[in-house]
């Protein structure tokens, strides 16, 4: 009896101990579930962060993009990579993006493609506001409408009374289905009545020689980087800007809003995001070195070479941004019937 009672009490205690630990670890567990992500925010970023375009590289977004990956990594203490990969409207890069772990170390540099692809090539599994959290606005770009030189046209009146007079006969070039300037314009003409033969290119510095030997009769253009060479030398004429506001590198010229088309406003906007998911501490933590690093000179001359200007705002502001854009370009291609192809 006495052998039988010395074996069960440690045998017990010993059971009890183990059972007090495996507790005590579980708590531990449970307590510290949260844990991870945070201290993973606290550290953010510790190696290197890629930045997807969806456009390739030399072209007004891609250059943009570069700027704001070099200040951004200065700022975070990490390289910002550059990875370009375009194609289907963007839709490759947001597709890519999207799968990547939300962890900040995959972003995306979006343009306002990211509103306009999903409907135009039928991707509703693409909707921007399901698929990406919202990081942050880095500026708008506006689209100028240019002639070439020995066009008649100097004024948006005389423009809007050329294309009126001469119905599907003006030819007009594109970066591409489905981009902005293409769709810019079957707002415009459903805006204004008019007509005109649409002629893609593969960019608009494919389309540019074009306009120049006068094959084409007008563009509109968001490399202003590329044209403002050939206003200056008088080879091209800027008539109207699309946007709202009047473009910072050609204050003299007027808008199609306040001229011809009232409350006319399509223009592009550039700006982050990443996968869904992402943690707010991160996001935020973004958001604001794009903040601080808008108002640097250098990232301020470099938006302005590209006829660019800085918004900034908060992740929120860019999600709501995001929603009413892509609500707005669905129903444009609904009701304009207009096709990536």
């Amino acid at each position: 009896m006495a052998f039988k009672t010395s074996t069960a009490r440690p045998g017990r205690r010993g059971l009890t101990r183990a059972v007090m630990a495996l507790m005590a670890q579980m708590a531990v567990l449970a307590a510290g579930a949260g844990l991870p992500a945070v201290a993973r925010a606290a550290a953010y970023p510790d190696k290197p962060v890629r930045l997807v375009v969806a456009f390739s590289p030399g072209g007004p977004t891609d250059i943009i993009a570069r700027v704001i990956a070099r200040k951004l990594g200065d700022r975070l203490g990490q390289q910002v990579v550059v990875e370009n990969r375009p194609g289907a409207g963007g839709n490759i890069a947001s597709e890519q993006v999207a799968k990547s772990p939300a962890d900040g170390y995959t972003l995306l540099y979006n343009s306002s493609s990211i509103a306009i692809s999903p409907a135009l090539f039928q991707k509703p599994a693409l909707n921007p506001t399901e698929i990406f959290t919202p990081v942050a606005y880095v500026a708008t770009v506006p689209l100028v409408v240019i002639v070439n030189a020995a066009s008649p046209a100097r004024t948006p009146q005389d423009f809007l009374a050329l294309l009126k007079a001469r119905p599907g006969q003006l030819n007009f070039g594109s970066s591409g289905n489905g981009t902005i300037d293409h769709l810019t314009s079957v707002l415009f003409a459903a805006r204004t009545g008019t007509q005109f033969n649409h002629i893609p290119y593969k960019g608009n510095a494919a389309a540019l020689p074009d306009l120049l030997s006068g094959r084409l009769d007008f563009m509109m253009s968001g490399s202003l980087n590329a044209v403002l060479p050939f206003i200056k030398d008088g080879k091209l004429r800027a008539i109207a800007a699309t946007t709202q506001r009047r473009v910072s590198v050609l204050p003299d010229t007027p808008t199609l809003a306040e001229t011809i088309t009232p409350g006319f406003d399509s223009g592009t906007w550039q700006g982050i995001v990443a996968p869904r998911g992402l943690p707010s501490a991160i996001a935020t933590r973004i958001n604001q070195e794009v903040a601080a690093l808008l108002k640097d000179p250098e990232t301020l001359a470099a938006l302005h070479a590209q006829g660019a200007e800085p918004t900034g705002g908060t992740p929120a502001d860019y999600g709501k941004l995001i929603r009413t854009e892509y609500a707005r370009w669905t129903r444009v291609v609904k009701e304009t019937g207009a096709r990536s192809d």
